[in-house]
Formats: C-alpha cells, structure tokens, sequence
C-alpha cells in the first residue's frame, strides 16, 4: 500500500517546525534566557541547537526519509531481527504518555481563549493569580476544555498527512509569526520597552551557570521534537528524492527565530509596567494579563497572545498523535480515522488525573508530584533523553558511514566535510553530552 506524502517541501519544513515549535518554546525558553545570562544563554543556546539539535534532527530526517516507515518498522528494516525497534517504542509510548498532559495545557489555553471572546479576562484590579488557580481548579472546565483540545487534533490527524496535518500547518505557522510580529511591534512602542529587550538579549556571563549550561544543552534537542521518533515519521513521507539537510536548518532557525519573537514579544511589555518576569504558566495565565490590563486595547492584544499560544500547542500536539496513529494504521486511511478516535480518547481518559492535579485530585501524588508533574518529570527527565541517546547511538553504529553519506548528500561530493564533521559530533561527541544532560536530569548532580 503506498503511503501518503507531503505535497510540498514546505508542507514538510511547516509542518516539522509546528512540531518542534511549543508552548515550551515560546514561554520558558524566553524566561530561562532572561535569568541566566541573557545574550550570552541564547548564544550558547544557538550554538547548541546547531551543533546537538541539528545532527539528532538530520538523524531523525535520516531514518524516515531513507526506509519510509513509520517509527517503529523504520528501525526494524534498518535492523531486522533486533531489539532496535524499541526505539519506536519508546517513542510512541512518550507521545502517548506526552500528549495526556500536553492536552491539559492546550485546555488551560482553550478555557482563558473562550473567557477571552467574552471579555471575561482583563478586569482593573483583578487577581490574576487567584482566576487562573480557580479556572484550573474546576474539574468540568479543565475536562470539557481538554476534550475541545483533543478534538481539534484527532479532527486533523484523522484527515491525514496532506489534508490535515499539512493543510493545519501551512494556516497555522504564518498565522503565528503574523500574531508575533503585531505583538512585538506594539510591545516595542511602550515607554521603556528596551529594558525588557535588554533583559532578554544582552550578554551577562556572570549569570551562566553549570546548571544554565546543562539546561541550555537539553533544550537544543528537545525543543526541535527529537527523541521521540517524530521527526522519523514526518519525514518517512517525503519522496526518496527530497533533500534533506536545507529543510533541517529551515526547522532549526525557525525554532530559534521563534523563540527570538517570543522574548521580543513579552519581556519590553513586561518591563514596561514593572513587573518581574515568571516561569512556566505563571507568565501566561498571570503576568500577562496584569500587562495587557494596563494597555490600550489590552484585551485584543490578550486574545491574540492566547491564538498564539494555542495555535503553537496545537501543532505539536498532530506530530505527538500522528507518531502514534502512523504506527498503528500502517498507512491505511480508513483505519487512520478510527484509530485517531480511539486513540484520541484513550490519551483523554490517561490525561483526566493530570487535569484534576490542581483540583479534585491534588492531594493523589506519585513519588511526591501531583499527577501533571509525575507525567512530565517521567517523559522529561527519563523517557526523552533515553530516546535521543538510543538514536545517537543508533545511527551512527547500524547504519554504515556510505550509506549516511549518500542519504545525506544524495551521491553530490559537495559538503563532504560538513558530512564528516556531522558523522563526528553523531558518533563521539552527543552520546556522552547527552548521558551527562541525562544524569543532570536525574539530580544527580545536585
């Protein structure tokens, strides 16, 4: 059975880059920039993407492109009659494990997006802080708002890889850089708004810490979707003739310049107003809304902060379902739709502990975490670094040094010393990295 595939080349890199492009991205990566250093974490940060994200991402785009499977029987074709398969796996489960409490955020966005239309937000004097505890504390809600979220993914996901995934994506990704380049314009207008881009941008080694450093390291694989074995499935549907090396950097420097807009975006209005800067959920659900509060047309410029938002989390959340569903349907449309349902509401029912984490079921912890927290220490810590290191290792070892080069380079003597230079990093220099990113992870070093 012929699969499908990407219509276009920029289908793909769109599509890719709304995978690698989260909520993450545009919210945390932003704040640790500003608190450890500025310039100077965002530059280790590009050099790492290029020189870690990069290669794991070429690896990833290797695997697909050559074999044409999905995740799990692309390590099979390459490796028969082995345990390697276990990768896909890992991968598959990740994603499933992900996505339950992915889709709880994409619920927060939801419920804050619909108060939104109705003005329900932006009020003189409001606590912010208070209204997103209590918005993430009624079980209906969060429930009812993370069924919407799952909703819109299987909807697209079930369309398939041109008619939805596809389709989704080459809306969605201009819309959001759109949305950014009307927030930062209007945020680069307030009174003392260069303080916020200082903040964000110039350089302050004395900040940078071993602990910046480790963090800066995981973040460059694991904010362009590495690890996980999407990045095999997206690009098991691109023709045997694509190149592959210009739409990996295409998806790495859209990842970066994201994350450029974000910090442009938040901080000069932050520090606009006078206020601090707060991790996680906190700088959306709360700081924000106190900013905008203060601005004319706040509301409008809240709304589309939170289309943003949830646009980005939406297209992260098809790669995490179409691993699984790609996996399943074996190519098979008619399954794909069923399966895409199924599986839909088997990641909603495993993600109802984490949406009652911080209200009915609060007091339920595991190893000392709530629900939500005990899922994303055990992908972010445990089950991603596993993933990456198993595929760095994988790679370079099963798949012999020729066959990479001409995958790579598609039989052309052009770039055959960046080709070495990639075959070096992949072989000798990640998997070590990666095992002491790993163990940091862990608090081993703590």
């Amino acid at each position: 059975m012929e699969r499908e595939q990407w219509s276009s080349r920029i289908g793909f890199i769109l599509s890719a880059a709304g995978s690698a492009i989260g909520i993450g991205a545009i919210w945390k990566l932003p704040y640790v920039t500003g608190v450890s250093g500025g310039g100077a974490f965002f530059l280790l940060f590009l050099l790492f993407s290029l020189f870690i994200g990069l290669p794991l991402l070429l690896a990833e785009f290797v695997i697909g492109r050559s074999t044409g499977k999905d995740a799990i029987r692309a390590y099979s074709a390459i490796a028969p009659n082995s345990k390697w398969h276990w990768i896909g796996w890992i991968g598959v489960i990740t994603c499933f494990i992900l996505l339950s409490f992915y889709s709880v955020v994409g619920g927060w966005i939801v419920i804050y997006f619909i108060k939104g239309i109705f003005g329900g937000i932006i009020q003189s004097g409001a606590d912010y802080g208070g209204l997103f505890g209590e918005s993430i504390g009624d079980a209906w809600s969060v429930l009812l708002a993370q069924a919407a979220f799952l909703l819109i993914t299987i909807v697209v996901v079930a369309k398939g890889v041109q008619q939805g995934i596809e389709k989704a994506s080459k809306l969605l990704m201009p819309a959001l850089f759109v949305l950014f380049v009307i927030l930062i314009a209007r945020s680069l207008t307030l009174e003392n708004s260069l303080e916020g881009v200082k903040f964000f941008l110039s350089p302050d080694f004395s900040k940078l810490t071993s602990n910046s450093i480790l963090f800066a390291m995981g973040q460059s694989f694991f904010s362009l979707s590495v690890g996980v074995s999407v990045m095999v499935t997206y690009s098991s549907y691109l023709p045997k003739t694509e190149r592959i090396v210009q739409p990996a950097l295409s998806v790495v420097f859209m990842n970066l310049f994201i994350a450029v807009l974000a910090g442009l975006a938040i901080f000069p209005a932050v520090f606009s107003l006078g206020l601090e800067p707060a991790e996680g959920p906190g700088l959306l659900f709360v700081v924000l809304p106190a900013v905008f509060e203060k601005l004319a047309m706040g509301e409008v410029f809240f709304f589309l902060f939170l289309a943003l938002f949830l646009f980005a989390t939406l297209t992260s959340a098809f790669s995490m379902l179409e691993i699984i569903i790609a996996t399943l349907s074996k190519g098979n449309m008619k399954k794909r739709a069923s399966y895409s349902w199924i599986i839909g509401g088997f990641i909603f029912i495993l993600g109802i502990p984490s949406a009652l984490s911080f209200g009915t079921l609060s007091d339920l912890t595991i190893f000392g975490k709530n629900a939500f927290d005990a899922a994303d220490f055990l992908v972010s810590n445990i089950l991603l670094p596993i993933g990456v290191l198993l595929i760095s290792l994988f790679v370079p070892n099963l798949i012999k040094k020729e066959v990479l080069k001409r995958e790579l380079l598609q039989d052309s003597t052009r770039g055959t010393i960046l080709f070495n230079i990639w075959y070096i990093v992949l072989k000798f220099v990640i998997p070590p990295i990666i095992i002491i990113v790993f163990m940091d992870a862990l608090g081993i070093f703590k």
